[in-house]
Order: C-alpha cells, then structure tokens, then sequence
C-alpha cells in the first residue's frame, strides 16, 4: 500500500490514487449533468422559402439630418417640428411593405433629446423602417 513504515530504506513504489479518483468522479459528475443538455432539442421558428424573391423596396429613402442645434431637414429642406409630424403622419398610414426607409443622420453634439423625440415621434405614426447614417 501507500504506508511505509519508518526502516524502508527504498522509495516508495506505490501510487496514491485517491487524488486521481476524485478528479474521474468530479469528471463522471460534470458528463452526467452535461450530457442531457446535448441531446435537448430548441424549437426555431425558422423562415421557410418563397418562390418568388422578395424584392427590395424601390422607393427611396427619406434622410432626416438633424444638426448640432436641433434643426431638422427633411430630404435636405428645412422642416419645423409640426411638419415632420405631418409628413411621418402620412408615410405611417401607408401599409408597411410601401413605407419608404427613414434615415436618421444626427449630429455627433446633438442632444440626445432631440434624437429621442424624433423616434418617438415615428413609433407613434407608425414607421417601422428605421435606420442610422453617419457623415455629412
């Protein structure tokens, strides 16, 4: 065994295995908990194929500046707030597959405010195609 007594002049040739056994159970217990989790299977609603392709929307989309003051510009002209409110007013009434993109291009020195209104503003009219520009 692993015991020696005091006279053994040699090294001892046995191996201590109690270390090597608990490290195999700690093993055999991460496999058991483990392996259930494998073979679980996760339902995806996954989209099935059409035949024909969907085509892109041929409309244009509809750049929003904002700048550092909080003005905004509808497609480069000049727009108060009542105005946009109107024009994302009738583009929301529209079903969701005609709706136009709005790309909202704000000022990196833009108060947040003033972003948050505007998307705000177009959740309520009911744009869902919106999307972020940077430059210009």
């Amino acid at each position: 065994m692993a015991f020696s007594s005091g006279n053994s002049k040699g090294p001892m040739a046995d191996i201590n295995v109690t270390p090597l056994v608990d490290v195999m159970l700690v093993l055999l217990i991460i496999f058991m908990i483990t392996a259930p989790m494998l073979t679980h299977k996760v339902k995806i609603d996954l989209p099935q194929p059409s035949p024909n392709p969907v085509q892109d929307n041929p409309q244009d989309p509809i750049r929003l500046k904002i700048d550092r003051s909080g003005a905004l510009y509808w497609n480069d002209a000049a727009v108060d707030e009542d105005t946009l409110k109107a024009q994302m007013s009738s583009i929301g009434s529209k079903p969701v597959a005609a709706q136009p993109e709005l790309q909202i291009n704000a000022d990196d020195s833009v108060a947040y405010e003033a972003v948050a209104r505007v998307l705000s503003d177009a959740k309520s009219y009911g744009l869902t195609k919106i999307g972020f520009t940077e430059g210009q």
